[in-house]
C-alpha cells in the first residue's frame, strides 16, 4: 500500500512568490532519505491564514486520505504564525509529546527555540506534524520524532512505514 503523505508549507511570501519554497523540498528530501516504503507526496503551498489552514489540513485528511501530514512554516510568536491553532481546530486529539521533544532538540542549538510552538495530533486516521520553518530545523525535528511515527501510523490504522534503518531506526514493540 502506497503512503500519502501531505506536505503543507504555510508562507505568506512564498505562496505569493516573493521568494522559493525551501521548506516543502526539505521535508521532501528528508522523507526520501528515510522512506524505504513507496509513498506519494500531496504538496500545498499556502499563505499563513487560519481558515486556508484548517481548509487545507481538513481537505489532506478527509478527501486525498493522507496517512501523515508534515506542515512547515507559522509556528512562531508573529500574529501571522497561526499553523498550531489551525492544527488543534481539526485534530480529534493531540499528541503534546512531538511539540515538546522538537523544542527540547532544537534548544540544543538555538536559544530562541523556545518561541516555537510546535505540534501534532490525530485527525482519523491521519497524523499531522507541525515543524518550524527553517530547512535545517525540519530535518533535526524530523530526525528527533520520526522514530515514533511509523508506529503511531500503525496504532490508528493508517499505512505501514518502512525506513532505511541506518538512516531512520524506528520503534515498533516487538510482539508477542
Amino acid at each position: 500500500m502506497t503512503a500519502r503523505i501531505g506536505l503543507v508549507v504555510t508562507s505568506d511570501r512564498a505562496s505569493a512568490g516573493t521568494y522559493e519554497d525551501r521548506g516543502g523540498p526539505a521535508i521532501r528530501a528528508t522523507l526520501d532519505a528515510y522512506l524505504t516504503s513507496p509513498w506519494e507526496a500531496h504538496y500545498r503551498l499556502i499563505p499563513d491564514d487560519y481558515a486556508t489552514i484548517v481548509a487545507t489540513l481538513t481537505d489532506l485528511c478527509d478527501r486525498q486520505g493522507c496517512d501523515l501530514v508534515v506542515t512547515t512554516g507559522g509556528t512562531g510568536p508573529a500574529p501571522r504564525d497561526v499553523t498550531p491553532e489551525a492544527t488543534e481546530a481539526v485534530c480529534e486529539r493531540m499528541l503534546p509529546g512531538f511539540g515538546e521533544l522538537m523544542r527540547a532538540t532544537s534548544l540544543k542549538i538555538v536559544p530562541t527555540a523556545i518561541l516555537s510552538r510546535q505540534t501534532a495530533g490525530l485527525r482519523g486516521k491521519s497524523l499531522i506534524i507541525n515543524l518550524p520553518g527553517k530547512p535545517s530545523s525540519i530535518r533535526e525535528c524530523l530526525d528527533a520524532v520520526f522514530p515514533a511515527v511509523p508506529y503511531c501510523l500503525d496504532l490508528i490504522g493508517a499505512a505501514r512505514l518502512e525506513t532505511r534503518p541506518e538512516v531512520m531506526p524506528v520503534f515498533r514493540p516487538k510482539s508477542g
